[in-house]
Formats: structure tokens, sequence, C-alpha cells
């Protein structure tokens, strides 16, 4: 019978999905959390049949924290401005909210919106990487529990993304090549996830893909003697673009998850 070791109380709250390490840690801070009805110190260690309970301030200060989807357009940087590129979180402005009749991804009404200050907007970081030429759906959250589920280690959430492409080596991309998409090819020295891909129409692929690892389809692409001419991301787990159109944004639904 294996002994359980008792691990770090925030850690254990990733886990468990409460929240993410950080604000677990701000939380245990404040007095917020409690483990078998005893008031949480920073750095205490916990097994995992202990009863973790969380105060309704922290519940409440967790529930004002917003989640956005934004359709990046080409030329804007997914994280930090970098070579004189702005980053994508500068087209998060009221201004650039999608409108008072945007539609789900459905197609039904979703009806007029509520106001949104741009204080409310402080803090949004990028949940994953859209490269500078590439389009499309890129998630903004305040939320490090998202955070978590879309890049963490553990992460698993698919990515849907339409590419076009131009064969280079003459004729048709060969079937081979195609399954070697699927499975096969390594970067890095490491082989990549089993992957989903196949023709959308006479020049698109749709890609699914578990993992984000640096342009990493455009270097997919290449090792086949493929030319990626366009590429967009048109769905995030089951989250989706829909009719966004580009260089807007709105807040993730509650009716929403990625997972």
């Amino acid at each position: 019978m294996s002994i359980q070791e008792p691990i770090r109380l925030s850690k254990r709250m990733s886990e468990l999905g409460l929240a993410s390490r950080r604000e677990a840690d701000e939380w245990i801070e404040r007095g917020w959390v409690r483990v078998d009805g005893a008031v949480a110190i920073l750095g205490l260690k916990v097994l995992p049949q202990q009863k973790i309970t969380i105060d309704e301030r922290a519940r409440a200060q967790q529930s004002r924290r917003v989640t956005v989807i934004l359709n990046k357009p080409i030329g804007y940087v997914s994280g930090q401005a970098e070579d004189g590129h702005k980053p994508a979180s500068v087209l998060i402005t009221p201004a650039n909210r999608q409108g008072e009749s945007g539609s789900k991804a459905g197609g039904s009404k979703t009806g007029p919106v509520k106001p949104v200050r741009q204080q409310d907007l402080l803090g949004l970081a990028p949940a994953g990487r859209l490269d500078i030429d590439s389009t499309g759906l890129l998630v903004l959250t305040q939320d490090g529990r998202i955070a978590k589920q879309l890049i963490g280690e553990d992460s698993g959430i698919e990515k849907e993304y339409l590419v076009r492409v131009r064969y280079t080596r003459g004729g048709r991309l060969p079937g081979e090549d195609i399954k070697r998409l699927n499975h096969g090819l390594r970067l890095d020295g490491q082989a990549l996830r089993p992957a989903e891909v196949g023709w959308q129409n006479e020049d698109q692929l749709r890609f699914v893909l578990r993992e984000g690892k640096k342009r990493q389809i455009r270097r997919m692409c290449e090792l086949v003697g493929l030319d990626v001419l366009g590429l967009k991301r048109v769905r995030i787990g089951r989250v989706m673009l829909a009719d966004l159109p580009q260089g807007r944004w709105r807040f993730l639904r509650a009716d929403e998850s990625f997972g």
C-alpha cells in the first residue's frame, strides 16, 4: 500500500480546478481558505482526503474575472509588443467589442450587450499563441484556471485551423505525406502528438492539434513540401470563432466552455 505524500495547498487547489496557484496563494494570504475547518497558512501542505473550503469573498472575486475571444488580424503579436509590432491586447477596447446584435455560434442573437468600461478589461493575458502572420481565434483571460486549461502542461484541448497551402514539389501532395501530417513527423527532436489533417477543399487543409509548438503548422507543412499561404484558427475546444469579425472581440459566454 503506497503512502500518500502531502502537497502544497495551492497546487492541490489548482489540481481541483478551484483556482490558479497564484490566485490560491493570494486567497491563502487573505485568510480565505480553510483546510478541515482551520484557516490555512501560506506554504501549508495537504493530503488528498483533506477538505478545502473557500470563502465567499474569494468566489465573488473570481466571478468578476473575465475571458474574451478575439478574432486576431495579421500584424499583431499574441503577447508583449516586439520588433515594433503591437500586441493583440490593444484591440480589446469597448469600441472594438462585437456589436449590439452579435450572433452566437448557432446563429441566434445574443440581444443587447451591457456597456463595458476599459478598467474592466485590465490584466487580460493571452492563453496561448497565434503567430503574427496568422488570423483567427485568440483567447485572453484574467482567469488562471482557464489559462491552465488551455496552456498547462497537461492540456489536451483541441485547436482547429484552416490552412491555405501550395505544394512546391509539383503535382499534388502525396497521400503518404497526408498520413505523415497526421502522425509521424518530428519537431525539435521530439515526435509530435497525433493530429487530424485532411483536405477542406482543393487548396485548403483542416488541422486539429492537441499541442502548440512554436509555428507548428507552418513547420509541419514545410517538412512535406507545402508553403502556407494563409492560416486561420477557427476553434479552441468547444468554443468557435463563428462569425466574429476580424479585429473584434466578445466575452466568453456563461453557456460556453473550452473543455
